[in-house]
């Protein structure tokens, strides 16, 4: 591998070189990843301490707000971290591992939206076998498969870039270690790489996202012969996923799903499936959600008397 490339590290371009963007973007950034870490905790530690846990829906959305941290950290700390010092370079192998982290991640993340489909599906197109279909055995089967996913999806996309000689310019228009860039300052012909990427990455989001957006419309089709109260409950929370799914698919369509080539736009929609969409995800799914409001007013108040009993 060593005689394939002879630079050490690449330099991230950023999102702007002017010094006043470049103070807010940290400003802003950083409120967002402290935004994620506080709100998908939040979740984790009430659903983990409530009953809700043992619910196939709620078990699934702590393993997303899981994915959303990791897959976040893969990239918001090291983008505050280069806006702060001013040094925006990373080492070769760092930059290998945060593609193929940002894929296993992205990818397990993509499985866990498409089970949480899946689970309302069944809740509501087959109340009376829910429980039976969704028992704890298949929900854990379901969670390992998305990382078997994961797994193989990173793995087909690492072997692609890290088998690319780099012996030429190591400026990456972007704030973190993207395929496509990657692609653009490779030393040989990656148009084959490129479309093998496209077929991989942009395919696995449109096929997701149209299965995604067809279990939704079977649900909405199912609710005309449910109450007004059913109805109610369900669109609520199937409204949680959907923005989910908008937030997350329609800039990962965007950015994979086309030739392969960079765009000055791709930094900024990028923005939404590393930062915006982790930010926005426990606010979605806890303020459209009075069981998940109840949890956190539950595991509050216990904290509180705690304390006071300890006082």
């Amino acid at each position: 591998m060593e005689s394939q490339r002879n630079i050490s590290e690449f330099i991230f371009l950023g999102l702007s070189y002017n010094q006043n963007i470049q103070i807010f973007c940290f400003v802003f950034f950083l409120f967002c990843y402290v935004a994620i870490l506080v709100g998908n905790l939040l979740i984790l530690v009430s659903i983990r301490c409530s009953p809700l846990f043992h619910q196939p829906m709620y078990y699934f959305l702590s393993h997303l707000s899981s994915m959303d941290i990791c897959y976040t950290s893969c990239v918001t700390p090291k983008l505050i971290s280069d806006l702060l010092l001013g040094k925006k370079t990373i080492s070769y192998g760092n930059c290998m591992l945060q593609v193929f982290s940002l894929h296993f991640l992205g990818m397990i993340e993509i499985c866990i939206l498409t089970v949480m489909a899946f689970d309302r599906w069944v809740a509501i197109c087959k109340p009376l076998h829910y429980m039976i279909i969704m028992n704890r055995t298949r929900c854990n089967l379901l969670i390992l498969v998305a990382w078997a996913g994961g797994a193989v999806h990173a793995f087909s996309q690492f072997s692609m870039i890290v088998s690319l000689p780099f012996c030429g310019p190591n400026e990456i228009d972007h704030y973190y270690c993207d395929i496509f860039p990657l692609l653009k300052v490779a030393c040989t012909d990656t148009y084959i790489t490129g479309i093998l990427v496209v077929a991989n990455s942009g395919m696995v989001a449109l096929v997701t996202f149209v299965l995604l957006f067809g279990s939704y419309v079977t649900i909405l089709f199912t609710l005309r012969n449910h109450s007004a109260e059913g109805r109610r409950k369900a669109l609520s929370t199937c409204g949680s996923h959907i923005t989910v799914v908008v937030l997350f698919f329609g800039p990962s369509i965007f950015a994979y799903l086309r030739p392969p080539t960079t765009f000055p736009e791709d930094k900024i929609f990028s923005l939404f499936y590393t930062i915006i969409a982790p930010m926005f995800n426990p606010l979605i799914y806890t303020l459209r959600n009075t069981e998940m409001k109840k949890a956190m007013r539950r595991i509050w108040y216990q904290k509180m008397f705690s304390e006071e009993e300890h006082n």
